[in-house]
């Protein structure tokens, strides 16, 4: 799912009014997207889809957004969210659902230190 280039510097400047040190990088046809060191979002197809757990998945699902799924309908789903286009548009409204991405990720990184321990 490759991502247009004018997709992926609308979204990147979109977040980078929220994000501080956001950082975009290549992956497998697609761009992961990343707060410091913190792997939140990833853009593929020219959507972007938000990392979730289920403290909020139940977000994305109220407003009928699906999940991201690699290899299509009957593949596997992965944890990220498509997040509605609109709110790209609005910084305000778009730092509370990227602040909680982050968040997420930093739980996931915080628990997968823990069990290597």
């Amino acid at each position: 799912m490759s991502v247009s280039p004018s997709y992926r510097q609308f979204v990147v400047d979109a977040l980078g009014r929220v994000v501080p040190g956001l950082r975009a990088q290549s992956m497998f046809g697609g761009v992961g997207l990343y707060a410091e060191q913190l792997f939140f979002a990833l853009i593929a197809g020219n959507t972007l889809y938000l990392k979730v757990d289920d403290t909020t998945r139940g977000d994305f699902t109220a407003l009928g957004m699906g999940p991201f799924r690699p290899f299509g309908e009957g593949g596997e789903v992965m944890q990220y969210y498509e997040l509605p286009a609109e709110l790209l548009e609005e910084p305000e409204a778009v730092r509370e659902w990227i602040e909680k991405a982050v968040e997420v990720a930093r739980r996931a990184r915080q628990s997968g230190k823990r069990r290597k321990r």
